[in-house]
């Protein structure tokens, strides 16, 4: 089975499925969505720029945590109901603010993320290292789930200081499987070699720095590497072509595809 294990909600859900069937994806893993890129009116930079300026002032911290929070319901609710269009194809990840207190996160987990049964956490797109600091509460109140990833953004705006509070956080909460989305971006290298010697790191595959860094991550990793495509941001249909021309083989190629995210999440 294939499995697109990370795309963001795209409306409408009709178009979202028509993507997996031209992929030949059989099902996805839906995460909360800010922007709504593919509702631009096209794909010049002044309507592509339109539709992301409210992740832009979210990252920015032009939300008061309030409202932040509020929008995150807003979000979570949109993902409840993609799901319920097609619940045979989609799965789901929930979003938990940052900044709360240990009881008040667990609550939220138990509430948005674990009474919708989804099946993980994330994404996570930290604009600064204290919110990255701040997923330390995150991984306490997840520690005691098993098999219950978290989803942290990896690429620009992050940096490689922020990467390296992100895997301190790993070799903290060896039990907490993390998924190092967009594989640390231009810190590919730093991230493979981080995830050879800790088991609870998986690598996400999508927005790939380079080709190379696909191929390298397969190799060296076979066991831990995700397909994504990170939809509407990235093409399912390419994102698997990338893999299956740089896998170093068939056997490499199915577990990347879909037999190691479920495993993960036993699915």
């Amino acid at each position: 089975m294939i499995i697109d294990s990370h795309e963001h909600v795209m409306l409408p859900t009709t178009m979202q499925i028509e993507k997996l069937n031209e992929a030949g994806v059989d099902k996805a893993i839906l995460f909360t969505t800010t922007p709504h890129v593919e509702k631009a009116k096209s794909s010049t930079l002044k309507d592509i720029n339109s539709e992301m300026q409210a992740l832009y002032r979210l990252l920015s911290g032009g939300y008061t945590p309030q409202e932040r929070m509020e929008k995150m319901k807003d979000t979570i609710a949109e993902l409840q109901q993609a799901i319920s269009v097609a619940p045979e194809r989609f799965y789901g990840f929930g979003a938990v603010p940052l900044g709360l207190s240990e009881d008040d996160t667990s609550s939220w987990v138990e509430t948005y993320v674990i009474g919708n049964s989804f099946k993980g956490i994330g994404e996570f797109t930290p604009g600064s290292e204290a919110q990255i600091e701040q997923l330390d509460t995150v991984f306490q109140a997840v520690s005691s789930y098993v098999n219950f990833p978290l989803w942290v953004h990896t690429f620009n705006p992050v940096t490689l200081n922020g990467i390296k509070i992100l895997m301190n956080l790993c070799k903290k909460y060896p039990a907490v499987p993390v998924i190092f989305g967009h594989l640390g971006g231009s810190n590919w290298m730093d991230v493979i070699t981080f995830a050879k010697d800790n088991e609870n790191v998986y690598l996400d595959l999508s927005a790939a720095f380079t080709p190379l860094s696909v191929k390298t991550a397969l190799t060296e990793l076979p066991e831990r590497c995700l397909f994504s495509s990170d939809a509407p941001f990235g093409e399912p249909r390419l994102s698997r072509e990338l893999i299956e021309f740089v896998s170093p083989s068939a056997e490499v190629t199915n577990m990347a595809l879909g037999d190691n995210i479920t495993r993960l999440l036993t699915l």
